[in-house]
């Protein structure tokens, strides 16, 4: 009797640069980014939403996926971040991602709070500490093999930390599978 392995998909869903990633039994397959900033050619949610479903008609194409864990878009308040109008338009985009996941994937996907992946796939984090700085150390101490790129002032390039976050949620996801398998 053969076992299907346990591919995840981890998505870190935004309007401006959504993070993707594959792990499949705690190894990271591909780690990955789509950029959809440039307003000529993503001129709202629906243009950047049919691009992405491309993308993961791709990966389905790639990857045989069995299940998909995306971070939950953040619902609070908090001073200088988020306006409700931003909030709603990355609800809605999530949603439509979830859908496509859904209709393409054959899979409805999870969600995990940003902070509760974080823990899963072993972050730690404190109180005060950059939650995106920590996470981006987590990948470089722990998969040398992710290639980050840097703008000529040593940041991380556009992109990077996003894809940072969907390795989080991918590994996140396949701990928790792979516990559930287990009980």
């Amino acid at each position: 009797m053969t076992t299907l392995k346990r591919t995840i998909l981890g998505l870190d869903i935004s309007t401006s640069i959504t993070g993707a990633t594959v792990v499949q039994e705690g190894k990271i397959l591909e780690a990955l980014y789509w950029d959809t900033r440039n307003k000529n050619k993503f001129p709202d949610h629906f243009h950047k939403a049919r691009f992405i479903k491309e993308k993961i008609e791709e990966i389905k194409t790639n990857f045989a996926i069995t299940s998909v864990f995306i971070e939950k878009p953040f619902m609070f308040f908090n001073s200088g971040g988020s306006t409700a109008k931003t909030m709603s338009a990355l609800q809605s985009f999530n949603g439509m991602i979830s859908w496509i996941c859904s209709d393409t994937l054959s899979i409805d996907p999870k969600y995990l709070m940003a902070t509760e992946a974080r823990k899963q796939a072993g972050v730690g984090i404190k109180r005060g500490d950059n939650a995106k700085e920590k996470v981006l150390q987590f990948i470089l101490d722990n998969h040398p093999d992710i290639e980050i790129e840097y703008t000529k002032h040593g940041n991380p390039k556009p992109g990077m930390l996003d894809m940072c976050d969907s390795i989080i949620i991918a590994l996140a996801g396949d701990k928790i599978v792979r516990e559930e398998g287990n009980t």
